[in-house]
């Protein structure tokens, strides 16, 4: 598979990006993983929840390239719930502007419409 050039966004890291920045504006900072899927799910009106492998590794690699930050629910609001706790994600700075500078990129391409990911 041939490497992406620096500062590009897989289509799944622009749809976390929008969805996490979406979570931000309505009052909730922080998401977790499933709630993310849903969100991407609802979104993009896709079919089926994006596969956990997928958007795990992409979340942790989002994390390590500084654009999401993460912390551990604390233990006891999970085990309140009868849940185990959960990972916690937020939209750095660094997120929000490779959101924007992809969503620049493909509104400059021909033929793309804005606010769809790239099929």
């Amino acid at each position: 598979m041939p490497r992406r050039r620096p500062g590009t966004l897989l289509p799944i890291e622009e749809a976390v990006l929008a969805a996490g920045v979406d979570a931000q504006r309505s009052g909730e900072p922080e998401f977790h993983g499933f709630a993310l899927a849903a969100a991407i799910q609802d979104r993009e009106g896709a079919r089926r929840l994006t596969a956990h492998g997928t958007l795990y590794r992409a979340l942790s690699r989002m994390e390590r390239s500084g654009q999401l930050s993460s912390r551990w629910e604390d233990a006891d609001v999970g085990a309140a719930e009868g849940r185990p706790r959960r990972r916690l994600y937020q939209v750095t700075g660094l997120g929000a502007a490779a959101l924007a500078e992809a969503q620049r990129a493909r509104a400059a391409r021909p033929g793309t419409r804005p606010g769809l990911a790239p099929s």
